[in-house]
């Protein structure tokens, strides 16, 4: 083989390696519904600030790139961000546009993303100011983020949304608001659309995502799948359902390598109702009066995407 040839050979070995690292390169989606800090809940056990840190721990371990949170009020959103100091975040509160009401904030690690743009609009037939659209019960709101991630050079689009839980035209209409906003933003670039969509995978507001050739659901291209239970629990780790109501969808830009439903849960004592400390792990101990619980009344989804 001659000098050439050689060359060439080791041209292309050298692009096939930078081709496969970069395929590596894959993004870690969330999206996660962590439950507004409601008084209520402290009754029950599953107040805001016991939730809080198996919560964190868990969105840490997972260490996802990107992810999209629902009934985030500010306060919780500041102890996110101090027990998560790699991510920066976007979103604004819904009932004023400021601090006011819920988030749906997206968090995304600052090391590996510059952000070019970001915004929101409100679920309603006047999107620019807060207020409830069509027949839902609450203000509704979804913030979107431009990224460009730094390893891959590409630009993303990423939306974030809560809608109604109440209104059938409210959901149907958002469905479609959300479309239209794409279409009109994003052009031919990569698209994620996170967030409780407050309908599964058999309802019609499901399917004008799902079916739209815009977005596909991250679970049904989903290369694998580990899932064993829907994503809403009802802070009852011991029920069980089929219904999908927290989405990850994807454009045709990316490929799906894993999808999963995050059904950790966690242990207190029944007899005093505190947490165990499995901070000092030198002292062994086992027992079986305990309560299970779970850090939301959803569970969180993962996906790892690949750009194509």
């Amino acid at each position: 083989m001659n000098t050439t040839s050689m060359r060439n050979v080791c041209l292309l070995l050298l692009l096939v390696v930078f081709s496969i690292s970069l395929s590596a390169q894959g993004l870690t989606i969330g999206t996660y519904n962590i439950r507004m800090d409601a008084e209520d809940d402290i009754a029950h056990g599953n107040g805001w600030t016991r939730r809080a840190p198996y919560l964190t721990k868990l969105v840490e371990f997972n260490d996802f790139d990107i992810i999209g949170m629902q009934e985030v009020l500010h306060h919780q959103l500041q102890y996110i961000l101090k027990a998560l100091p790699e991510y920066q975040y976007t979103g604004v509160g819904r009932d004023d546009g400021l601090q006011g009401g819920e988030y749906s904030p997206i968090l995304y690690k600052k090391e590996r993303f510059d952000l070019l743009k970001d915004g929101h609009f409100w679920l309603s037939e006047h999107t620019d100011y807060p207020n409830k659209g069509w027949d839902a019960a609450c203000v509704r709101i979804c913030s979107w983020v431009y990224l460009k991630d730094k390893v891959t050079q590409k630009k993303i689009w990423f939306f974030n949304l809560h809608i109604d839980h109440v209104g059938v035209e409210a959901r149907k209409n958002s469905a479609k608001l959300i479309l239209s906003k794409i279409k009109e933003m994003c052009g031919t670039n990569p698209v994620i659309l996170t967030g409780d969509f407050n309908v599964d995978q058999t309802n019609e507001s499901y399917k004008l995502l799902a079916e739209s050739g815009v977005l596909f659901d991250s679970y049904q291209v989903a290369a694998k799948r580990y899932i064993s239970n829907g994503t809403y629990n009802a802070f009852m780790p011991n029920a069980v359902s089929n219904s999908r109501i927290d989405h990850i969808f994807v454009s045709k830009s990316f490929s799906v390598a894993r999808y999963g439903v995050l059904t950790d849960t966690y242990r207190t004592p029944k007899a005093n109702d505190s947490d165990y400390d499995f901070k000092d792990s030198s002292q062994a101990f086992y027992a079986e009066d305990v309560v299970a619980r779970v850090p939301s009344d959803h569970f969180p989804v993962k996906a790892v995407l690949n750009f194509r």
